[in-house]
């Protein structure tokens, strides 16, 4: 296994054979340019490696990401356009990332940390705590087109309508019957669910897969990589 970053309140990436775990921290984990910067980091190092290989994105503690980081929203309102374009081009890429990827969540994944799980291609939840919600019609904050896209092209369509519309939260045995996650295990099992399933996945990586993406969710990710 091989240790790629060692800042305690940024990502961190490792690998573990054909496997690149992503662990997006032990606290909320939101969203905020510096932690953006690091994720995009990690991706380029995942994205100029060759040869099978998939990525599975876990934390540690009771949340997986909380979303947004509304704190430094607050205090730098006149960058939210340009931070929320680039928001959703992170969306974009997971989602059109040409290896098989993995959300292992072992805790709460809300807002747009709920968004980020939604763009792995597999989600694995823990089935006793953590929920995944969007919380937008709570908060008086709707959707942008590009995140309407990725929800209606992820999950059926009426799971789609109710999360958007009713800010439902969603335990691991409530998304796995509503299509949100592929598995709902003990919290113990969570990571090592998400890499069995890596592991068997990555020998599909490289450009066929990744083409296939780009036409299978071309719509959400136009609208995602041009935000209004």
């Amino acid at each position: 296994m091989t240790f790629l970053n060692t800042h305690d309140d940024l990502p961190t990436l490792n690998r573990d054979g054909d496997v690149f775990v992503l662990s997006l921290g032990s606290g909320e984990n939101r969203f905020n340019p510096g932690w953006l910067d690091s994720i995009d980091a990690h991706l380029d190092a995942i994205e100029a490696a060759e040869g099978p290989r998939a990525l599975v994105t876990t934390a540690t503690g009771k949340i997986w990401s909380n979303g947004l980081d509304l704190q430094w929203l607050m205090a730098n309102a006149d960058q939210i356009p340009a931070f929320s374009a680039r928001v959703e081009a992170l969306f974009a890429r997971v989602l059109a990332l040409g290896l098989p990827t993995v959300a292992a969540l072992q805790g709460h994944a809300f807002g747009a940390g709920a968004m980020l799980a939604l763009a792995h291609d597999q989600r694995v939840m823990r089935a006793d705590r953590g929920y995944f919600c969007f919380p937008e019609v709570d908060i008086q904050i709707p959707f942008s087109v590009g995140m309407s896209e990725l929800i209606a092209a992820k999950l059926p369509v009426r799971t789609a309508h109710d999360a958007m519309t009713t800010g439902r939260r969603y335990g691991g045995a409530e998304a796995t019957a509503e299509g949100i996650a592929d598995e709902a295990v003990d919290e113990q099992a969570v990571l090592s669910a998400a890499m069995d399933r890596a592991r068997g996945l990555a020998s599909k990586a490289g450009a066929t897969l990744a083409t296939i993406k780009q036409r299978r969710f071309r719509t959400a990710l136009g609208e995602l990589r041009t935000p209004a």
